[in-house]
């Protein structure tokens, strides 16, 4: 015999189907799916007015024939491409825009994590440090990059000024003048400015990670180093895609620094690919080359962030 409990169950009615779309007409959903549509539409016209018709125009323009007046002559083919690799030095700022890209973003990883460690710590004044380093990030970078040519102006920098007199150096140095110190200036002056966002970046990780992590490490015994890479290091790694990825595209397009203080010189030691592309574009009126150029920065950039991303979603498997 069935107990009481069994015989409830069994002649309890089936379990009713708690579907959100139970019983809504097909009318009411088609209405719902439309309105759904409806609000993402401005967003929809927006990427594709500002995003997708700029790229079409680019893609456009690198493979027409254009003249001096910015007129399209029609059809072009890889001409543009083909004249733009045969440019004398293109081989060079394409070097240029490597070692500028990887370095900063390299450096400026490797110090915002320090200084992440530094300002999760409890300390005195921690409010106004965070504060404070926002700043650079947050000014202009035609201002920075005023700023930073003024310090290092060879005849009454403040950067020989203060050498000079911790006699360090007993003459000034023209910074901005020789290819051996332009190009390290301006790799300096970008990881300066690109800090307060990665650190940023990786403090909003740290902020996550939970302290019983480190608790129960401490207990196992774990000395604070392997705390580091087997708890905090992992633990960071969504903020290491999203760092890389944002900061590779930020550095690689950056425009204001280099072209402010040195416009690619002296003899196209600072120039990269953004840089250059301007030049041609403004200065030589060879905007078939200039679009050429873009579509060449923006499919390595592409390239990357496919590569990168696919890495970072399969280590999550």
């Amino acid at each position: 015999m069935k107990t009481l409990l069994q015989q409830g169950v069994d002649e309890s009615p089936s379990t009713p189907n708690l579907s959100p779309t139970r019983g809504i007409p097909n009318t009411s959903l088609r209405r719902r799916n439309l309105s759904v549509y409806l609000w993402l539409l401005p967003s929809f016209l927006l990427i594709l007015v500002f995003i997708f018709y700029p790229v079409y125009e680019l893609f456009v323009t690198a493979f027409s024939n254009i003249d001096l007046a910015g007129i399209s002559h029609g059809f072009y083919g890889f001409k543009n491409f083909s004249n733009l690799l045969q440019e004398p030095g293109f081989a060079h700022i394409i070097w240029n825009t490597v070692v500028w890209t990887v370095s900063i973003v390299a450096i400026s990883t490797v110090l915002s994590v320090g200084i992440a460690l530094l300002l999760n710590q409890k300390f005195f004044g921690r409010r106004i440090v965070r504060a404070a380093l926002i700043i650079p990030w947050a000014a202009s970078l035609l201002i920075t990059a005023a700023v930073w040519r003024w310090i290092l102006d060879g005849n009454y920098g403040t950067l020989n000024y203060i050498l000079e007199r911790l006699h360090i150096i007993h003459q000034n140095i023209v910074w901005l003048g020789s290819a051996k110190t332009a190009f390290p200036a301006m790799i300096g002056i970008g990881v300066f400015v690109t800090i307060p966002f990665t650190t940023f970046v990786f403090l909003s990780g740290l902020q996550t990670i939970s302290e019983d992590l480190y608790e129960a490490a401490d207990v196992d015994g774990a000395t604070p180093r392997q705390a580091f890479w087997t708890i905090t290091i992992p633990s960071l790694k969504h903020s290491f895609t999203v760092s890389t990825v944002l900061n590779t595209i930020y550095v690689f397009n950056s425009f204001p620094i280099i072209w402010t203080i040195t416009q690619g010189g002296p003899a196209n030691a600072t120039q990269t690919l953004i840089t250059y592309l301007y030049s041609l574009a403004f200065q030589s009126a060879k905007m078939g080359e200039a679009a050429a150029a873009s579509v060449f920065g923006f499919l390595l950039l592409l390239i990357f962030s496919a590569i990168y991303g696919y890495i970072a979603l399969r280590g999550d498997e």
